[in-house]
């Protein structure tokens, strides 16, 4: 029997996750079976399963693959860019709604509530390392705490709002950084 490299088993794996994250954005984690990630896979039972033991590990999987796409500057330009991003994000991949459902399952699951805050300890470390040592307050984590919790509520907000404006989130995190 030919041997199945390892780019084929990669691209089966990443299709399943891909479909998960499409059903889970639109119908939540509750709602998702795993008959409807096999329907928007358009892969086999078998295939799925060959991957995955559960739906918990697909949960996972998506969570794993999180977006890193914080602002590489904290210049008033770069953080609008970003907000622009995750709002772009949240219009036309569900992605806001995705993050909430990955929160509220995390409230429930140790093993991805350990994931969300690895996560969220990454993206606080990020940001404290671009704030620049004339920091008003002197204190980098907790401004970049304060920055990660602002960026997450306003992700939140999409997810229940629908579109918003990012002006006044971006003013925010200007004046947290401003101290």
């Amino acid at each position: 029997m030919p041997k199945v490299a390892q780019s084929h088993l990669d691209a089966r794996r990443q299709q399943i996750v891909d479909a998960a994250r499409v059903q889970f954005a639109s119908h939540g984690f509750a709602r998702t079976s795993m008959a409807d990630i096999v329907t928007e896979s358009g892969l086999s039972n078998g295939a799925i399963y060959r991957y995955f033991a559960s739906k918990e590990e697909i949960v996972i999987a998506v969570c794993e693959q999180a977006s890193d796409a914080l602002p590489k500057a904290l210049t008033v330009e770069a953080v609008k860019g970003f907000l622009e991003h995750v709002r772009t994000l949240a219009r036309e991949k569900g992605h806001a709604r995705l993050v909430a459902q990955i929160y509220a399952e995390a409230a429930l699951s140790p093993a991805l509530a350990e994931i969300v805050q690895q996560q969220l300890s990454a993206m606080r470390a990020a940001v404290a390392d671009l704030i620049t040592d004339d920091c008003p307050n002197g204190d980098a984590g907790q401004i970049a705490e304060a920055f990660v919790a602002v960026c997450s509520g306003y992700s939140e907000q999409l997810a229940v709002r629908g579109d918003l404006d990012p002006a006044p989130f971006a003013r925010a995190l200007m004046a947290i950084l401003k101290g």
